[in-house]
């Protein structure tokens, strides 16, 4: 199965995501090397979502963005083409189910770290400035951008309460725009396009992101099996 592919790099840092499989995404240094990366990528990423996994799977390029951004800290502002189209209420409502699924997964995670404060992780500067180290500070940052996203496709929302909690609410308000599934493309904050499609895309792939270096920080921290794999890394 060819696994479609949008590349987002600048110089030799790459983003690579999976068209097909909303927030799959492989991170590296060159596109080779994502692509490389994509097949494990795709298998993990359909254990977490409990369906069958494709077989004999073949990442191609169909889109291509070259950027400014600082794609070595995963700053992104990609629109995949394909995300222009209009939504039916079905595909909004699957898609809408794994973008909670994985605030309630990554809540998971985040309550099963014993100590929220305590991290191996050294101090790094980012483009938004410092690194989450912390299971407290990744927490934070990945639940706090709930706000800023469903505004930029205007919709009023906040960051109050748990992850899940605050983007229950932001669709809810969605839900209340008529013609919220013709996807209407906003120019949003920095000049950037941005869709439902894409909202729903960049909530998955933001917090598998942070749920990834979570993971690994408290595998590092406080030793193996201490949290659950609830995203299904296996790393």
């Amino acid at each position: 199965m060819k696994i479609r592919c949008v590349w987002e790099h600048n110089g030799g840092d790459s983003l690579l995501y999976a068209e097909d499989f909303a927030g799959a995404f492989t991170r590296g240094s060159s596109g080779e090397q994502a692509l490389n990366k994509m097949p494990d990528e795709i298998k993990a990423y359909c254990k977490w979502r409990g369906i069958d996994m494709p077989e004999a799977l073949e990442p191609v390029i169909v889109q291509e963005k070259r950027s400014t951004l600082t794609i070595s800290d995963a700053d992104s502002d990609v629109l995949f083409d394909a995300e222009r189209e209009p939504l039916s209420f079905d595909e909004y409502e699957e898609l809408k189910a794994l973008a909670l699924k994985s605030a309630r997964d990554f809540l998971t995670l985040y309550q099963a770290v014993p100590d929220k404060n305590r991290s191996c992780l050294p101090v790094r500067e980012t483009f938004y400035g410092p690194l989450p180290r912390t299971a407290l500070e990744m927490y934070e940052h990945t639940k706090n951008v709930n706000g800023y996203y469903f505004s930029e496709i205007g919709v009023p929302a906040d960051n109050e309460g748990d992850i899940l909690a605050c983007r229950e609410r932001g669709f809810a308000a969605l839900e209340t725009q008529a013609g919220f599934l013709k996807n209407e493309v906003r120019l949003g904050s920095y000049d950037e396009e941005w869709c439902l499609r894409k909202l729903l895309r960049r909530f998955l792939w933001h917090d598998r992101i942070h749920a990834k270096a979570l993971y690994r920080m408290a595998q590092s921290t406080f030793g193996p099996n201490i949290v659950p794999d609830v995203f299904r890394f296996g790393l």
